[in-house]
């Protein structure tokens, strides 16, 4: 999947320097000033680039790889898959804002494949068991909520969420680490529980990185991702609905996990339960620290309704002044409707919460599938939509089918047999000729003179 994004960002890059004689950004942006708005040059470049980045931080439909990336070790995730190197694709059109504020189609192409992307994974993530598997589906979520910033021109916005959410998910991941560590290496959440009592440094700081990623306030999920919905909302009234359902599911879904894992009886083994403990202070240091990170984070740009200064908007400002002044500042919102907003959402939330609480605590419904009513709906995303069968059906198997046939007929019946034929004549050759070699003198004299007359004879015709 990245490789058909490394395509597609080589290709704009190329068009770049074809179009601007240049690949710095002074350059590019001194001289895509003076062109229109949907320039067709500006849209096919900026469209190229949003390939790049959708292969690189796993949208729709290039995300497949992101789960299967989880199999590594969870600082490797926590570092590289939910911090760093997935967030490349929106640092790379924040960066570029000013060629995308001139591409108002590739912008609306961005903003409906991250509302897309944000709903479609965090769908998936509340029917998943495995508990890296839960934070992956959520990585790409979070990413889709920064690609709708970016997509209805909310660069600080999608630059801030991506500053927390490197705060927050980087706990969570190395938070499910020192489960799986305290467990043994389990990481399906039917096979936990009670696990608060047992690993209390690990609960209270995944408890903090939850709180954040679901936009509870004060914490910093809850100013960066407000910031973006409030964009949406001045831009789309029904994309606003949507982020938010999106940013609903996000509560459901990462407070099924933190039920499941730490509340009621222990559903595990007995020598897991045997062995079941606190992680060492190398592991419980780093995440108390992230966990105040992830609580104090939104503090780099709160908001001037809560008397805040805005810090980060402001040292962002001059790498955002084009696009600015190009027209990507959103209409003001009044205070008033700022509450509205912010009250709808975290009520919205704090119901979510309270309703995975009553089905996974109360209840205890949803620990093993046959305890889910096994409708189509609910197969077809506890399935996750069949994306990885129709990959495998569309693009998989015809490879397979594809190297098999050059294996076995052009390989195995062309190019081996000319090959073992010319080692076979080599052979044949050999064999025939070494009659020759009988050992006697005279007959050797025969020969050399039989061959001095050959080469007369046919110097003479020559």
């Amino acid at each position: 999947m990245n490789r058909i994004g490394d395509l597609g960002f080589l290709m704009g890059m190329f068009l770049i320097f074809n179009t601007f004689n240049s690949l710095s950004f002074d350059q590019v942006f001194a001289q895509a000033k003076l062109m229109p708005v949907g320039n067709p040059a500006i849209f096919a470049i900026t469209l190229l680039l949003f390939i790049g980045a959708v292969g690189k931080s796993a949208q729709i439909p290039l995300y497949t790889w992101l789960p299967d990336a989880m199999a590594g070790p969870t600082p490797v995730s926590a570092l590289i898959h939910a911090a760093t190197m997935v967030t490349a694709g929106v640092y790379m059109i924040a960066r570029s804002n000013l060629l995308y504020v001139l591409a108002p189609a590739t912008m609306a192409v961005i903003g409906i494949t991250g509302l897309a992307t944000a709903l479609f994974a965090a769908s998936i993530a509340i029917f998943q068991n495995d508990i890296k598997k839960i934070l992956a589906y959520s990585t790409i979520s979070q990413l889709g909520f920064m690609f709708v910033g970016l997509g209805v021109g909310a660069f600080t916005g999608a630059m801030f969420h991506l500053t927390t959410h490197a705060f927050f998910k980087a706990l969570l991941f190395l938070g499910a680490g020192s489960v799986i560590h305290a467990l043994g290496g389990e990481q399906d959440i039917r096979n936990m529980g009670g696990l608060r009592n047992r690993l209390p440094k690990t609960y209270l700081t995944f408890l903090t990185g939850t709180l954040a990623i679901a936009g509870i306030p004060p914490l910093s999920g809850f100013f960066s991702k407000d910031e973006i919905l409030l964009h949406l909302f001045s831009h789309s009234g029904p994309m606003w609905v949507i982020a938010v359902i999106g940013s609903l599911m996000t509560a459901f879904y990462m407070f099924r996990l933190l039920y499941l894992a730490f509340f009621r009886d222990f559903r595990g083994t007995q020598e897991q339960l045997h062995h079941l403990h606190e992680s060492p202070p190398v592991m419980t240091i780093p995440l108390m620290l992230l966990a105040l990170l992830a609580a104090l984070g939104g503090m780099l740009n709160i908001p001037a309704l809560f008397e805040g200064g805005s810090w980060l908007s402001g040292f962002l400002a001059p790498v955002f002044a084009d696009a600015a002044k190009a027209g990507a500042t959103p209409p003001a919102i009044s205070h008033g409707t700022e509450w509205a907003l912010m009250g709808v959402t975290l009520a919205g939330c704090v119901f979510m919460i309270f309703l995975a609480y009553r089905r996974f605590v109360s209840q205890q419904k949803g620990l093993a599938p046959d305890q889910v009513v096994q409708s189509f709906p609910v197969r077809l995303v506890s399935k996750k939509y069949y994306v990885d069968e129709l990959y495998d059906f569309i693009m998989v198997k015809p490879l397979l089918w594809k190297s098999r046939f050059l294996y076995e007929i052009i390989e195995v019946r062309f190019i081996d047999r000319m090959v073992n034929g010319v080692g076979k004549m080599v052979v044949w050759t050999g064999n025939a000729v070494r009659f020759i070699q009988t050992g006697n003198v005279g007959f050797y004299m025969f020969i050399m003179i039989l061959g001095i007359i050959l080469i007369l004879f046919l110097n003479i015709l020559i």
